[in-house]
């Protein structure tokens, strides 16, 4: 089979050609809505970091602009890990790991720079803003990253993952009043993580919520079978100590392919890495590596988070199913609305017998992939993973909501605001769309990109 090089998703984030991974600096600034994103523009495998951009007028269409931040030689910067934005004085700051390989090992350094932009397009280096001389030494130089930013009460602070030196990833903060000088303050949890390392911390004051991925963690349960997992908590940050006043914890994407999901700084709304390490790549064939999930509208209600896709239904096609629902859809969005619901079963992306799958059993929902095309297969050995298997709780069956954003290559399925993320390799004929549904009522709203 001969592969379109020039085959992309239709409306999510990439970087066009090259690798991207983690979601960087998301803010709404001068008008429009900005996303930076770890790329390496040279190749379909992780190299060298740079931070891609792009900006939206409507979080739907975005439009690419020049590479931000550049590994600089001179200085010996050989990549700008990920960060954060925010913006003060009229003018936007990045906050950002600087990773310095320093011969590898135990030399490498990820220490936190700075850089600003009055346009939000050309930004200035201002260096390392903490150094070795302010990470106590308890800490590791070699694993601290990742750093998000917020400011209250006139002080800036500062949340970065940090691994303990002969211990695990825990995420430690620091406070300042410029986002020049900084000072230690105390660590956010109350213990190590469960894995080898913690990543992309956020926290979202508004809303108390902190989430952070976890890197090489057990399985739990089917909530935490990804060996490198998204937790969130919610409770609230004391400054004037650091610590993380837990509440509650949950799980923040149920699928196979979600990873370092990042808040916009002045908006509840997060993007995150549509993909995941350790898993082949198919996308490579297509000439490009790495996509970002849809922006997503965010809240907790009772302890829980619950994210909603931001799409635009206007002028939609709206369908009452009785039982049985066919067509063909593949790129855009559907959202049923199902009440007092018995029984479901749902194919997309469907051609001959290959289809991915989505089917109520109990009171689980069950996405099946293992037969949706090319195969994506991790270091995961559960019997679920190696079958393409990911469940979700289904709570209330009385008023069920369930959106699908359908893309070239991926499913991102949000059911009652649970969301469950998927990379998929079908045929790209494949557009069969089926329903099977048992209930008192289900409304079905079709909307195709445009």
């Amino acid at each position: 089979m001969v592969h379109n090089k020039e085959l992309r998703p239709s409306f999510h984030i990439t970087g066009g050609a090259g690798w991207i991974n983690d979601p960087n600096g998301l803010i709404y600034f001068k008008g429009k809505y900005h996303a930076f994103y770890q790329h390496y523009p040279h190749a379909t495998c992780w190299g060298p970091m740079h931070w891609g951009h792009v900006v939206s007028d409507d979080l739907i269409h975005w439009e690419r602009l020049p590479i931000a931040l550049y590994p600089v030689e001179y200085s010996k910067e050989d990549g700008c890990f990920s960060g954060t934005a925010i913006i003060h004085n009229d003018t936007l700051y990045l906050v950002y790991t600087g990773f310095y390989e320093n011969g590898g090992g135990e030399n490498i350094r990820q220490l936190q720079c700075l850089a600003s932009s009055k346009d939000g397009i050309n930004f200035e280096k201002h260096g390392i803003i903490i150094g070795e001389d302010i990470l106590p030494e308890k800490y590791s130089a070699c694993d601290f990253r990742d750093p998000k930013v917020w400011m209250e009460n006139d002080t800036f602070y500062m949340i970065v993952a940090a691994k303990i030196k002969e211990g695990k990833g825990q995420i430690i903060m620091f406070k300042s009043p410029d986002l020049f000088n900084w000072e230690f303050v105390g660590e956010v949890l109350p213990e190590e993580s469960k894995g080898i390392m913690i990543e992309c911390p956020d926290y979202v004051k508004e809303l108390g919520l902190l989430m952070y991925s976890e890197q090489f963690q057990p399985n739990e349960g089917y909530t935490h079978l990804n060996v490198h997992s998204c937790r969130y908590e919610t409770g609230n940050i004391d400054v004037e100590t650091a610590k993380f006043n837990s509440k509650s914890k949950g799980i923040v994407d149920y699928g196979f392919d979600f990873y370092a999901p990042q808040s916009f700084s002045n908006k509840n709304l997060i993007i995150a890495w549509l993909n995941m390490w350790d898993r082949n790549n198919p996308s490579e064939k297509y000439g490009f590596a790495g996509t970002l999930t849809v922006p997503r509208e965010i809240k907790v209600i009772n302890g829980v988070l619950l994210q909603k896709p931001v799409w635009n239904y206007e002028g939609s096609k709206e369908i009452i199913v009785e039982s049985t629902y066919k067509d063909n859809f593949k790129i855009g969005a559907i959202k049923l609305e199902i009440s007092d619901l018995n029984a479901l079963e749902i194919s997309l992306r469907k051609l001959n017998k290959n289809e991915f799958k989505i089917n109520l059993i109990n009171d689980l929902i069950v996405f099946d992939r293992s037969n949706a095309g090319e195969q994506i297969m991790g270091i995961e050995k559960d019997e679920d993973s190696l079958n393409g298997i990911r469940r979700m709780p289904l709570i209330n069956r009385e008023n069920v909501e369930i959106e699908i954003i359908s893309d070239e290559f991926s499913l991102e399925i949000f059911v009652n605001g649970l969301s469950a993320s998927f990379l998929i390799y079908p045929d790209v004929n494949a557009t069969g769309f089926e329903i099977n549904v048992d209930c008192s009522k289900c409304k079905l709203t079709k909307s195709e990109y445009k």
